[in-house]
Formats: structure tokens, sequence, C-alpha cells
């Protein structure tokens, strides 16, 4: 039968467990329970003599279940929840008991895999017994492929991901959207020789960058599957603590109740050695570089979604880059603009045309502009993007700080005839041009070498930035700092 619960608590107190009664690691107290898959109630079990601290496996119709409680419950009583492998590598469940989080589990291995009884185990854990409805999951190997099939079905109910060299199926990769879509933390630890890298942590980590999702990695140079964890548990325990405390903030006014959320990060990474881990670790994603907010929302009248990354903390005069083309994680000028409290904006595009539409991104400008924006933004765009950025800007030569332009082609669906004939707004409105080209773009000599030469002709002055060696791509240049030296120079 289903345990019978004490009614009164103090305010915020998870309900006491009753389930059989022992202590694990540190002298934390654990509460064993059994459950039937059949009706889901779940009783008391009093574990066997000789488990110690692991759980053995159950048996036929029936699931093991285990609690172990902190000394002092953290505020919103918070709980990570094993998928699989109990007691292996325990030392991050350890370090979050010291931080006030109940830790949990239910039976699990290749024959039981998550379902109904997973569910009933949450119900029991956050209805009956008051723990946070959104726990954190750790999973080992195949309990790392468990903790995301679960976390799929249920995207709103998770903090967060900690998976080691996790396993994975069909179901939780097609439903890493839902985890985006709550702003759902990753956190991947893994040996750089483990067979399991390319065919799943891999794959989660580039497509959760892609949706826009938070994931970040430690990789151990030369370590297998095995051991997982870290020996320092601390920066896995950081990593939780921190996901329970930080839920999806609110969307800035500029952007409306009915904007998309999503994270923006760099693809700037550490490789270090770690004594206490015995090897190098490589750490990589949206902990280990900064990690902004991005809002795609629409206007009234403007076809086309506008997208704009929010800067930590904005600096003086609100200074914002209005560009054309989606921000790739490698616009290394972007991230150090980012980084400096610029705000990123790209405009929209309509889906029933085939370039950006003055009007629409005149509009988007009036917008930003209405919520204090700076009146003269940075125009950006790479290869034929540039020329949009270029045209907006002929066309409104006195609000724009300056120019700047990867490998640039100038054409536009925004204006009709060659811009390269229409540079002279530019120049009587004395806008600083910038440049950073490939020396073998084969755009170099025909478009880059161009403007050059007709801006200078008209007196306005152009920077030229040169990368030996370099094609058209990358388009970002390897050193930002020049580029963003004169941006803010332009723009102050």
């Amino acid at each position: 039968m289903v345990l019978a619960l004490p009614l009164a608590r103090g305010e915020g107190e998870p309900l006491a467990f009753e389930g059989g009664k022992s202590q694990w690691h540190d002298g934390f107290e654990r509460y064993d329970f059994i459950m039937d898959t059949a009706t889901l109630e779940i009783s008391p079990y009093k574990a066997p003599k000789g488990e110690n601290f692991s759980v053995g496996d159950p048996e036929q119709g029936k699931r093991r279940c285990v609690v172990v409680a902190p000394k002092e419950p953290a505020p919103g009583n918070p709980w990570s929840w094993q998928g699989c492998y109990w007691d292996h590598q325990p030392q991050a469940e350890v370090e979050l008991l010291k931080r006030g989080f109940h830790i949990a589990y239910i039976s699990a291995n290749s024959e039981l895999k998550p379902g109904k009884e997973w569910d009933a185990w949450y119900d029991f854990l956050t209805a009956k017994h008051g723990l946070s409805p959104k726990p954190a999951f750790i999973g080992m190997s195949r309990g790392g492929e468990y903790a995301y099939t679960w976390a799929v079905r249920h995207p709103a109910q998770v903090s967060c991901i900690y998976a080691d060299n996790p396993g994975g199926n069909a179901e939780m990769l097609a439903g890493l959207g839902g985890l985006a879509e709550n702003n759902v933390p990753l956190l991947h630890v893994c040996g750089s020789l483990d067979p399991l890298l390319g065919r799943f942590s891999n794959v989660i980590e580039t497509t959760y960058e892609q949706m826009g999702g938070r994931i970040s990695v430690i990789m151990k140079d030369g370590a297998g599957h095995h051991p997982h964890s870290l020996h320092d548990p601390g920066p896995i325990a950081d990593f939780i603590e921190q996901s329970v405390k930080h839920p999806l903030p609110a969307a800035p006014a500029l952007a409306g109740e009915q904007s998309k959320h999503a994270s923006f990060y760099g693809t700037a990474m550490t490789y270090a050695d770690s004594e206490v881990e015995g090897t190098s670790l490589t750490c990589r994603g949206a902990r280990f570089t900064g990690c902004y907010d991005r809002y795609a929302f629409e206007l009234p009248g403007v076809e086309g979604a506008v997208n704009v990354i929010v800067p930590e903390k904005a600096a003086a005069g609100t200074p914002w880059v209005f560009r054309a083309g989606v921000v790739e994680r490698e616009a290394t000028v972007d991230v150090a603009l980012l980084a400096k409290g610029y705000h990123i904006v790209t405009g929209p595009v309509s889906y029933n045309k085939d370039g950006p539409d003055l009007k629409h991104w005149n509009a988007v400008y009036q917008h930003l502009v209405k919520y204090g924006f700076s009146a003269k933004p940075v125009m950006e765009g790479a290869g034929r993007a540039a020329g949009e950025a270029y045209a907006w800007a002929i066309a409104n030569p006195g609000k724009v700080s300056c120019v700047y332009a990867e490998n640039p082609v100038l054409q536009s669906h925004m204006t009709d005839g060659p811009l390269l004939e229409k540079l002279k707004p530019l120049a009587t409105a004395k806008v600083p041009l910038l440049h950073v080209c490939g020396a073998l773009d084969p755009a170099l000599e025909e478009q880059g070498r161009v403007i050059e030469k007709r801006y200078q002709e008209l007196g306005g002055k152009i920077t030229v930035i040169i990368q030996e060696g370099a094609g058209h791509y990358p388009l970002s240049p390897r050193d930002p700092a020049p580029v963003v030296e004169a941006i803010a120079g332009s723009a102050g």
C-alpha cells in the first residue's frame, strides 16, 4: 500500500520519509522503498544486509527506490535523480547532499527502462513529499540515455542534466528541442577516447547549440568510457546548484510577451592540465565562455523575425550592431562586442521575398531607438550579406556610426542598381568603413579593393585588415581586438 505520510510540516520543508532507514556516505540518512510495477504502490522496504551503500536488483514485478536526505534541505527542496548505476562514482551526489539536495534513484538497467514507474516515483517525491517539481538529472553511460529519455518526455519538469559519457536513442535525440525551449542547461563530462563520444555526446552538443540550448562540455584528454565523473566534483555540483537557482529570465520589454528565447555563446575553449584529474581538461560551451540571452520576435507590419542578443550589461548609450545574416558562434567580433555591452540585432528577412525589405528594417530601427538604443548603430554583414548592411547605411547615412564587413560583396535586395556606385552618401556623412578580408578571397580584387579605392577617392575613411593565407572562409578575424577597438571608437 502507499505510505501514509504526516500532514504537518514547516513552510517549504519536505515531508519526512519513512522508508527503511540506513546510513549512506558521510552519515547521510538513506530511505528505501519498493514499488509494485502493476499497481505503482510504493511501500517502505528494508535493504538486505551486506548491501551497504549500493542497491541490489529487484525481484520481478518490483522496483527498488531510494532517497538520501541532506542534513539541512536547501531552499526549494532541490534534488537530483540518478538515471542508472546507483552508487557508482557518487562524489557529485555526496557534494550535493552537503549543499542541501536530496538524492533519489529508482531501479534501472537494460531491462528496466524509464516508463510509468518513473512517473510514479516523480509524483511520490514531488506531490507527496514536497521536493522541487524540477529535479536535476545525473546519468552515466546508459544512465545518461535514461535521464534524457525521461527528460524529453517531460521537458518542463527538469532543471538540468549532467550526463557522463552518455548513451542515446532516437527518441531522446529527436526530443532535444523541447529541452532547449524550456531552457534546460546540459553538462557533459566525457573521455576523448570514449567509443560513444561521436555517436551521442557530440551529436547532442551540436544539435543543442544549433537549437539555442545551453550545453557545456568537460573533455578528459586520453580517457575512455571509464572512469566516470571527476575526482573533484565541485564543477559538477556548481553546475547543478546554479542551474536550479537560475530559471528562464524574463524577456525584455522590447521583445514583447510572444518572443522566443534561446541562448548564444561563442566557440572559445580552454585546455589545461589538471593535477586532481590526472589529465588535461578541455572546457567549452555555455559555462566556459560568455553566454547571452537571444530573443526572436515580430513587429506589426514587419515580415520576418527580429533577433536580438542581449549583453549581460548594456554599455553606456546602449550601442548596438544592426546586421544582416544569422550570427554564427564563430563570429568573433560579435562575441567580443557582446562582452563590451553591445546588443547584436539581426534584421528581419521575409519568407515571401528574396531578401530584406528597407521599410521593414527602418521600422526595426525606430522600434529599438524608441526603447533607448543608440541612434547610430554599427552596420555589419559578411559576404553578400554585407551588401544589405551597406544598402541600409546608404539609405540612412546620418543614422550609422560605422560599417563593418567581412569579405564583402556589394549586392542587395533593398535597392536597385550597383551599390559600388552609391557610396557617396556615406563618405559625405563621414561614416568610417572597416573591412576584414582574406588574402585568398576570390572577391577581394573585384569587390574589397574596388570599394577601398572608390571610398578613398570620395574622401571617405576606410580601414582594411588582410588575413594572410585565408580565403573567403573563415569570415571572422582570428584576432577581433583591432576590429572591436575601431568599432568602439566610431560608436563612442
